[in-house]
């Protein structure tokens, strides 16, 4: 483990490597505890580079076997070795040579699952960010790409399975019960790309026909038994396919593309070339084992990694700077996908709910950075809901900019101009001011600045001028290591509402530049005027959520509910009804604070039945309306001072008058909703559950709520249905008959599978309330609990920090101390899950006083651990600092 902190990389200081390596050829002799490694490096030296100059490879607890170059072994007087680092101080002045390195390995005591580790007697491998290094003594760095032939060797008996990146080449038996494969990839790739996998496992096979006529065999390797788990993902990964031949003319290259699902994994999963490693989560999944959420992640994350074959493979990053490069982009890419196979307008609003819920948080705190970093300390915690999920909305605004044309056409320039590179977010924008015209200096400061913009917006109506204003300011607050922030470039998607519900035509416009139903807002202040505008329209602005930002508008209350019910872009319907939600939120959290009783306008409780049971929105549509904001939601409006049990209590005082002025209208289509229909993943089918199990959650609230939720949980055909029964019955009636049962029921029926189970600690370990910390403790010591597990880690100790409010943050501060001894815990075997975890404190100086000082007493308790990994250490100072 590498405790390590004082380094700190920044972007200024990037150099290319003195030495190039434009083939690698390795061979594994695997053995659980001590594999042998052979690496023939074939170096280049860079044009420019001196003769002689000290060949320095990057290592992570390696043991060094033997040495050698251009055929000739070194002695130790040769070389300086360290666990860490290999120099070699005199290397051949000859432009090119070769070194063949041995290293010596331990996968089954890998415990980081960096590098190569074994689970479940599976070889399996990650290596991004950094970690081939812990495999062999290599130039460990994006920019340095290398064609790979790899021979694997084992025991056929016990790893009858040998996959590696590219195409299978040659395979054989060898002497002493062993055999071998080797493979060869074509492509150049970064060491970060490399995978192996070696076990015995089950696969589903099937072919894939590219638009060109190529067949391209597909294999998904699943634990013996989980076969038939796997046929929803290799549907998606077909789809994906086709989808991005067709949405952006990119053919897959390979004659096979595996995918290997495993049960140990830090990560969603990994894009490595033709041999993709995934967290079994987003591969497994059937109507009894996996809710709809469930499948909708497997076909985003099946498609996320298998487009990064060209966006992050073909076109990888120069550095690590230029991560978002790669995972921003695929992000959007993926994102365009579901919307396809899917809802558009309930999948943009999913995703905007994910950005507010994750990124505005991030950026709004301690841990805030740019979406293109200008330093860090360890790579590893820079995989962030910025660099992922900001990123995507950074590209989504250039297409919304450009236009899906010129979008479109900048792509296919980015692709032509840098396959095989390893580019920068200045190569990516220079194709599309290129193939557009357009200048986007200004818009690349959304690369460069951190911070989430503020617009304020006010509106005036002249109707003797016939003249709409709206008066736009942008600011951008200080965040760390920033306080002057410099002007963005934020297009707002916009509309003008008419009384009938349609938009209002209009013809000249001034004070910014207005095109194709945006407005580009560059300056600190726009005075926009509408021309032509004879009665006043109601401004719908930033549709589609176009820009990143908060929002605010002077708005009468009038107009939000006039645009909750007839705007006719979605997400700003969805938007305004959110948003009346959210300010009844907040001031019944003050009402409270001040002792008072909240009361709820009774046009917002009428709107919550109207939208029930309009039929002519989509069911997800309407679900997603019904669903208050989250506690997380209304803390993060609030902005300081937050008290989590006061925000849980007006949260559900405005649940339940919604619940009881609306039964009838709820009941009634709760019942209509019922189908006896088969089981399909499908949009519509999983929409429409979606409603009944939100209208459910109402109902729950009301007399007979837990003979309900118990009834329904009874009749229940899928886990959609089964999870979401049982969480209404754990969280609002978990002191009765009905929830214990139901809880003692899905354990003896899922005892088996670990995946399934996670939903059972989840379940328990998010409800509300101050005693769910014992259920915690308590559950920590259960037979399908363990810390070493990332899965399960995630399921019960990640969930109760982070969507646990109440009992996260019990006032006495037990909840932050358990955690943080949680953490320390977990961080000596698995310093990269400690260190993410520990993200879930980001906010704490959001709290009201006492519970702040609480969780500063837990931050520092970490921060004065003296061993803690340089992950670790990286995020609790910056979260302290």
């Amino acid at each position: 483990m590498r405790t390590d902190t004082g380094h700190v990389f920044r972007l200024e200081d990037y150099r290319p490597s003195d030495y190039l390596i434009p083939r690698t050829d390795l061979t594994f002799q695997l053995d659980p505890d001590a594999t042998l490694v052979r690496a023939e490096l074939s170096m280049v030296r860079r044009h420019g580079v001196a003769a002689g100059a000290p060949l320095v490879l990057d290592g992570d607890g390696l043991i060094l076997k033997s040495v050698a170059v251009d055929g000739a072994a070194l002695t130790p007087t040769d070389y300086t070795a360290s666990p860490d680092e290999l120099v070699i101080a005199a290397p051949p002045a000859a432009q090119a040579f070769k070194v063949v390195l041995e290293t010596e390995i331990s996968p089954s005591s890998n415990s980081a699952l960096m590098g190569l580790f074994r689970t479940n007697d599976v070889y399996c491998t990650q290596c991004e960010a950094e970690g081939f290094r812990r495999i062999t003594y290599f130039l460990d760095r994006p920019d340095v790409l290398s064609v790979y032939t790899v021979r694997v060797e084992a025991p056929k008996s016990e790893t009858p399975l040998l996959l590696s990146n590219g195409n299978l080449v040659e395979k054989g038996d060898l002497p002493g019960g062993r055999h071998f494969a080797t493979w060869h990839d074509p492509f150049p790739k970064p060491s970060y790309l490399f995978a192996l996998v070696a076990g015995d496992l089950g696969v589903v096979k099937d072919r894939f026909v590219t638009a060109s006529g190529r067949n391209v065999d597909l294999g998904i390797h699943v634990e013996h038994g989980k076969e038939a788990l796997a046929c929803y993902a290799m549907d998606a990964l077909k789809r994906s396919m086709r989808w991005d031949e067709e949405a952006f003319g990119l053919e897959y290259d390979l004659d096979v593309f595996n995918i290997v699902a495993v049960s140990d994994f830090n990560m969603g999963a990994m894009e490595n070339k033709g041999l993709n490693i995934f967290n079994d989560k987003y591969v497994l999944a059937d109507e009894e084992t996996a809710t709809d959420a469930d499948f909708a992640n497997i076909e985003a994350i099946i498609a996320h990694e298998y487009f990064h074959n060209w966006t992050g493979n073909r076109i990888t990053c120069r550095d690590w700077f230029q991560l978002c490069l790669k995972e921003g982009l695929t992000v959007f890419r993926d994102h365009e996908f579901s919307a396809d196979q899917r809802s558009r307008p309930v999948k943009r609003i999913a995703e905007v709910r994910t950005l507010r819920a994750h990124q505005f948080p991030e950026d709004q705190g301690p841990l805030s950075h740019p979406v293109r970093p200008r330093r860090y300390r360890e790579i590893n915690n820079f995989y962030t809901a910025t660099v992922y999920e900001k990123g995507s909305e950074v590209v989504r605004m250039i297409k919304t900019i450009l236009g899906a044309e010129d979008f479109r056409r900048g792509m296919d320039l980015y692709f032509e101009r840098h396959d095989g590179d390893a580019a920068t977010i200045e190569d990516f924008l220079k194709a599309f001011e290129d193939a557009s015209g357009r200048d986007l200096s200004q818009f690349a400061l959304w690369y460069h600045q951190a911070g989430t913009p503020n617009v304020t917006v006010s509106t005036s109506h002249d109707a003797a001028r016939g003249e709409f204003v709206v008066d736009i300011e942008q600011s951008v607050p200080p965040t760390p290591s920033e306080a002057r922030k410099r002007l963005m470039h934020i297009p707002l998607a916009y509309g003008l509402v008419g009384r009938n519900g349609k938009d209002v035509a209009h013809s000249a416009v001034d004070g910014a530049t207005v095109e194709n139903g945006v407005i580009h807002v560059r300056k600190r202040r726009h005075v926009v005027r509408f021309h032509d505008i004879s009665e006043r329209p109601v401004l719908s602005l930033n549709r589609g959520f176009s820009a990143p930002v908060t929002l605010s508008v002077a708005q009468r209350k009038e107009d939000r509910f006039f645009l909750a019910r007839h705007d006719s872009d979605p997400f700003s319907r969805w938007q305004a009804y959110n948003t009346l939600q959210t300010d009844a939120l907040i001031s019944a959290f003050r009402k409270k604070l001040g002792g008072k009783s909240p009361e709820f306008s009774e046009k917002l409780i009428e709107l919550a039945g109207l939208v029930a049971r309009d039929d002519t929105l989509e069911h997800a549509f309407r679900a997603l309306a019904l669903a208050l904001p989250s506690e997380s939601d209304i803390a993060r409006e609030i902005g300081k001072d937050i008290d989590p049990d006061v925000i849980f209590a007006s949260r559900e005082a405005l649940a339940q008058a919604i619940a009881l002025s609306n039964e009838a209208i709820m009941r009634e289509t709760y019942s209509s909703l019922e189908s006896r229909e088969p089981f399909s993943p499908d949009a519509a089918s999983a929409g429409r559950r979606a409603l009944r199990n939100t209208l459910l959650d109402y109902l729950a609230l009301l007399p007979g709520g837990a003979r309900l939720a118990y009834s329904h949980f009874q009749a229940a055909t899928n886990m959609t249905d089964r999870a979401a029964a049982l969480t209404v019955l754990v969280h609002r009636h978990g002191a009765t008959r009905q929830a214990r049962e139901a809880l003692a029921a899905f354990e003896a029926r899922y005892s088996g599978d670990p995946l399934v189970m996670d939903k059972w600690l989840a379940i328990q370990a998010t409800a509300p309330g101050a005693s769910t910390l014992d259920r915690v403790k308590k559950l920590t010591r259960h037979a399908v609990f363990s810390m070493s597990n990332p899965n399960r880690v995630r399921a019960l100790i990640g969930a109760f920090a982070t969507a646990n409010q109440t009992g996260f943050n019990r006032a006495d501060g037990t909840g932050y101390d358990f955690f943080v001894r949680s953490i320390l815990e977990i961080e000596p075997r698995n310093p990269q899950l400690a260190a993410r975890l520990a993200t879930a404190l980001r906010s704490w100086r959001s709290l009201e006083p006492a519970r702040r000082d609480k969780a500063r007493e837990a931050l520092l308790l970490m921060a004065r651990t003296k061993t803690l990994s340089a992950d670790l250490r990286d995020i609790v100072e910056r979260t302290v600092a």
